[in-house]
């Protein structure tokens, strides 16, 4: 069991008001710490790929990325992934300071919200570049863009659905030692991919716009 003075790993510590939930939390949150960083080499390994392909095969005749870029779309998607980062960081607050919980799920709820109308413009995008026929075989720029953009895309779907899973287990079960430990992961996860998207934000679009 973790000392009282001891100092947790980084990420969001509930206090030691909360008992037996912050003690596990040096265990817990140093693991999925090292998921992450595991997760981090897959999404650097991609946008290795992506530069790649992008510089050494190019556009092969293809859509270039001022014929396929929304960066009104684009900026639209990252204000609401960190507005997103936000709200769920303001839920992990209330967590720690033990306000109802109801609370904490309403904050969730507008996290998953924002997470989830991310995924729409998101969607909306690859359809935009699909109709103009910049689909991953088309170049391989597209295809290192396709990979890097839905690879992101894919774990925000599975953020989204993991945010469903916690607002039902805080509904039945309350904010109980495990739940709350599952939300300061879930909460690294959300804050990661953050991370990443600035990363193909500026890589991706804003440099294919240089």
């Amino acid at each position: 069991m973790t000392q009282p003075n001891a100092k947790l790993h980084p990420g969001l510590n509930l206090g030691h008001h909360h008992g037996e939930a912050h003690n596990q939390a040096e265990t817990v949150v140093f693991g999925f710490w090292v998921f992450l960083m595991s997760d981090l080499i897959l999404f650097g390994l991609t946008f290795a790929s992506y530069i790649t392909l992008a510089n050494n095969m190019g556009m092969a005749s293809g859509p270039t990325p001022a014929d396929i870029i929304d960066l009104v779309n684009v900026f639209a998607q990252t204000v609401l992934l960190l507005v997103s980062s936000l709200t769920f960081g303001v839920a992990s607050l209330t967590m720690r300071h033990k306000m109802p919980a109801k609370v904490t799920i309403a904050w969730l709820g507008l996290s998953l919200v924002l997470g989830l109308a991310f995924l729409g413009l998101a969607a909306l995008d690859f359809l935009n570049m699909a109709n103009q026929g910049a689909v991953p075989s088309r170049s391989g720029y597209l295809s290192g863009l396709w990979s890097l953009v839905g690879l992101h895309a894919v774990h925000v779907t599975a953020g989204c659905f993991w945010i469903m899973i916690m607002i039902a287990q805080i509904a039945v079960l309350g904010l109980h030692p495990i739940v709350k430990s599952r939300v300061l992961r879930l909460g690294l996860f959300w804050h990661f991919l953050d991370i990443v998207w600035i990363g193909i934000f500026s890589i991706v679009y804003l440099g294919g716009l240089l």
